[in-house]
């Protein structure tokens, strides 16, 4: 394994972070200590979860499988996504956030995170109220470094703006959708998270399953797949026939170098200079094993322009490459 300081930051974490998304819905606890242990033995030593996943059961179960080696992993939780229909059940008042990481701890059965996420950014948010939070947490040791992700350039700016103003630390890393369909992260995000220090820790390398070549142009999706079952996010985003069109000329790419599609584009998401570290997502011991060859793989210039032909540096591979989750400002006032 390799590993790469996050950001500005001292702290040195793995080249690929194991994504505990799926763990309490998809992957059952036998699976997931399967995972862990497979990661924790190849050297890997960041992991990444989320309060809202599953509604606290990824973090609960990593929390019981953390038991007797939390010091030997670098661990990520977010929060700001709804958790619940109370009104303030979500989003980033003080009252919440200081109450929700305390339940976050409690899941996770440890007494600190390292990392703290702001999970996604809302239009019209003053940032101030969360940032004062999140200081809190960080001076009561709950908290070692606060994060964002999902935040667009000048709000990342902001928010630096702010903690330079209040005295705290700066974001220790920022955590975009970002992969060699989606290269809108390029034009500021990752920009921005250079200029300041901040470690960038993408998520979806392979494009919630596009960039492994399974989707064929001009054909259904398989029922038991994240297109095959309606998924709202993938149907307005990656599962595009352009896109399917791409990933099989760079699968048969990937192939000719001796690797998967799947490795090609982890890899390729590594060797951005502001990339400390991408986050894999398995839902199985198998899927987990076929990211691993990936920190060993080197893009060089001809893999670069290939992907440059495709997919122009700064866009999406296709217009209207906006996730429905995180919507555009709208144009007009009314």
């Amino acid at each position: 394994m390799h590993y790469r300081r996050l950001g500005a930051s001292n702290l040195q974490v793995s080249a690929l972070c194991l994504g505990t998304m799926m763990f309490g819905d998809q992957t059952g606890i036998d699976e997931a200590r399967n995972i862990v242990g497979a990661a924790r033995d190849s050297g890997v030593n960041f992991i990444d979860t989320a309060d809202v996943y599953t509604k606290g059961a990824s973090e609960t179960m990593l929390g019981q499988l953390l038991q007797g080696q939390r010091d030997d992993w670098v661990l990520a939780t977010k929060l700001g996504n709804r958790m619940g229909d109370a009104v303030n059940q979500g989003h980033y008042s003080r009252a919440w956030m200081l109450r929700e990481a305390d339940a976050s701890l409690k899941r996770l059965q440890t007494d600190r995170v390292d990392v703290l996420y702001m999970h996604r950014d809302f239009e019209g948010m003053d940032l101030e109220e969360p940032l004062r939070a999140m200081d809190t947490l960080i001076r009561d040791g709950k908290v070692r470094g606060w994060a964002l992700s999902n935040f667009r350039g000048w709000r990342i700016a902001e928010a630096v703006r702010i903690a330079r103003e209040l005295g705290m630390p700066r974001p220790v890393a920022c955590q975009p959708y970002y992969n060699l369909l989606n290269r809108m992260p390029e034009v500021e995000i990752l920009p921005a998270c250079v200029h300041y220090g901040i470690g960038v820790v993408p998520y979806s390398p392979i494009a919630r399953g596009v960039l492994t070549g399974k989707y064929k142009p001009g054909m259904p999706p398989p029922a038991d797949t994240r297109a095959g079952r309606g998924d709202k996010r993938i149907a307005e985003t990656e599962f595009r026939e352009e896109s399917l069109r791409i990933a099989q000329q760079l699968q048969a790419h990937a192939q000719a170098k001796g690797i998967t599609l799947a490795q090609f584009a982890t890899a390729w998401v590594l060797h951005h200079r502001a990339v400390s570290s991408v986050i894999a997502g398995p839902r199985t011991l198998e899927q987990w094993k076929a990211y691993g060859p990936a920190v060993e793989v080197v893009i060089d210039k001809d893999d670069e322009a290939l992907v440059d032909s495709l997919v122009r540096p700064g866009h999406p591979s296709t217009p209207g490459y906006t996730d429905p989750s995180y919507p555009l400002s709208p144009r007009r006032r009314d």
